[in-house]
């Protein structure tokens, strides 16, 4: 069985290191700390979901989300937040949303971070 591939996009590569120890057993993580080269990666690699810091410099989250969906080859690839913005508690209250987007904070546990990844996959 293939394991799904995941695009992991922060500018903190120690959030980077951390996705790929705790999702590797399940995901193929592939991670950039390039908002811009992570775009034209996803166009060319098509992984099965971005998960995309929002606060990053250069280009934010919601630049990514958007050139995403503006690309035919990335449209429909599921999209999902990892923010510090909000905590895992505040996540809940916002029904799971962040900037109008599924989201999962970085304080989040694995189980939590995990849950939200494979509910957008089955989307």
């Amino acid at each position: 069985m293939t394991k799904a591939s995941i695009l992991a996009i922060d500018d903190d590569d120690m959030v980077l290191q951390y996705l790929s120890r705790t999702l590797s057993d399940r995901f193929t993580v592939i991670t950039s700390t390039d908002p811009a080269a992570a775009v034209a990666l996803a166009q060319t690699d098509k992984p099965d979901l971005v998960l995309c810091d929002i606060d990053m410099p250069g280009m934010d989250g919601g630049a990514v989300c958007a050139a995403l969906a503006d690309h035919p080859s990335t449209r429909d690839i599921p999209f999902v937040y990892l923010t510090a913005m909000v905590s895992p508690a505040e996540v809940s209250e916002l029904g799971g949303y962040v900037g109008g987007k599924p989201g999962v904070s970085k304080r989040a546990n694995r189980a939590q971070l995990v849950s939200c990844i494979e509910a957008q996959l089955q989307r």
